[in-house]
């Protein structure tokens, strides 16, 4: 059996019943994950206020969050590239959706902390793999934008924190664990990814998941007129680490310090709209309008002519915000930076960095990214702190756009393009 005739049928396979299946368990771990995510910090606000819990906890229940999320990134790349995505995207899952689900009976904030901890290892799994293979069972001509459309299903999950005040944080969290766990039901029949397959030299087995993704069409009839992909993108792992852990970290340490820090920053600064309900809006809209940007463009005008004029704008953005003022300004330079944020989300964390890697080693590649980011999106209270201890809160501006504009430059010099590139 010839393994470049079973590379062309993936490339070049139609959108069939079995992908849309595999592409909504994907969207839907991702919202979940979502919900998570943005329920963290909403919820650690409201045991703080009822006293169930102190700050130190808050501070250990928050950062225990993280190191979850960077262990679970690594062991996502390890046991999937190892024994297979099926086997990993079954175990995260079950994590996450059993400690969250237990996290809602917990007595005290030091089992919950434990909870957390566990259930973080599995969203940080989630994280990886969801995206990592989408990006295997998606065409090539419009993998991009499967992708980003994961993570604009993703982005839906942030209302959710509006939802703890009125029914509870335990029941958000039993909400979510049930979710996870019937969502953990449903993937047992998900199929191994066949680039994987064909990555062991397990070439019948993926053959037979190559038929069912082809359903009723021939590998002669995909959905598209025009051959999939243009060129083959042969990935140097070195040169591609470089890129994918300087474009994710930039993405996610910038979005996360922009988000968590800017309150305090602009309550110094004397701007006091935090609090309104317009500036929560005008925030949490950016959120959803950057992703479907993302989803519009990355196919069309490919990754690269994306990602780095966006992280330049995050950079120009980010200078603009720092000498804001007026209150109206402030919302509108925030929910333009804010679109950046998840524009870089939908294109660089869930589309490029999984191009950048061989099959038999994408997940690896991939968690060490995501977990470089982690591990140093924890160091970066101690750093904010330690600027606005020296400096004025607008450096912290200043600090966002340096980092966007450094991720330009490695991404513009170092970066390939993958749009419609086959990925061996």
């Amino acid at each position: 059996m010839e393994i470049t005739s079973l590379e062309q049928r993936m490339d070049n396979s139609a959108t069939t019943p079995l992908f849309y299946k595999i592409f909504a368990l994907v969207s839907g771990g991702m919202f979940l994950d979502a919900i998570d995510v943005y329920m963290a910090s909403g919820v650690s606000s409201v045991l703080l206020k009822s006293g169930w819990s102190t700050l130190m906890e808050n501070t250990i229940f928050l950062s225990v969050g993280f190191m979850g999320l960077f262990i679970g990134s690594l062991l996502a790349g390890l046991v999937g590239d190892r024994y297979g995505r099926r086997r990993a995207y079954q175990m995260n899952l079950l994590l996450f959706g059993g400690f969250t689900f237990l996290g809602a009976v917990a007595p005290n904030m030091i089992f919950l902390i434990f909870c957390r901890f566990f259930s973080s290892v599995g969203l940080g799994s989630e994280i990886v793999t969801g995206y990592s293979m989408l990006n295997e069972f998606a065409p090539i001509k419009s993998r991009g934008r499967w992708c980003a459309a994961a993570s604009l299903i993703a982005n839906c999950g942030a209302p959710s924190t509006v939802l703890i005040p009125k029914f509870s944080w335990r029941i958000m969290f039993v909400l979510v664990g049930v979710l996870a766990i019937v969502l953990w039901i449903l993937r047992r029949d998900i199929p191994e990814s066949p680039r994987w397959l064909m990555a062991q030299k397990r070439y019948p087995e993926a053959e037979k998941i190559i038929q069912q993704l082809e359903g009723n069409h021939t590998h002669q009839q995909a959905d598209f007129a025009t051959p999939a992909a243009s060129a083959t993108h042969e990935p140097k792992i070195g040169r591609s680490l470089v890129v994918a852990i300087v474009a994710v970290s930039a993405t996610i340490i910038c979005q996360y310090t922009f988000t968590t820090w800017v309150p305090t920053l602009l309550v110094k600064r004397g701007i006091n709209v935090v609090n309104s309900l317009s500036f929560s809006t005008v925030m949490m809209l950016g959120a959803p309008t950057g992703a479907l940007i993302g989803v519009l463009l990355v196919d069309r005008i490919g990754r690269k002519k994306l990602i780095v004029p966006t992280f330049i704008l995050t950079a120009v953005f980010g200078l603009l915000y720092a000498v804001q003022t007026n209150a109206t300004a402030v919302m509108i330079v925030g929910f333009l930076l804010t679109t950046c944020f998840y524009v870089l989300m939908a294109s660089v964390v869930a589309v490029y960095v999984a191009e950048l890697f061989p099959t038999a080693f994408r997940f690896r590649g991939s968690g060490i990214a995501n977990a470089t980011a982690k591990l140093l999106t924890v160091g970066m209270p101690y750093a904010v702190a330690a600027f606005l201890t020296w400096f004025s809160a607008s450096l912290i501006f200043v600090m966002i756009s340096a980092i966007a504009l450094i991720a330009a430059i490695v991404v513009w010099w170092l970066g390939p393009e993958t749009r419609q590139k086959a990925i061996r």
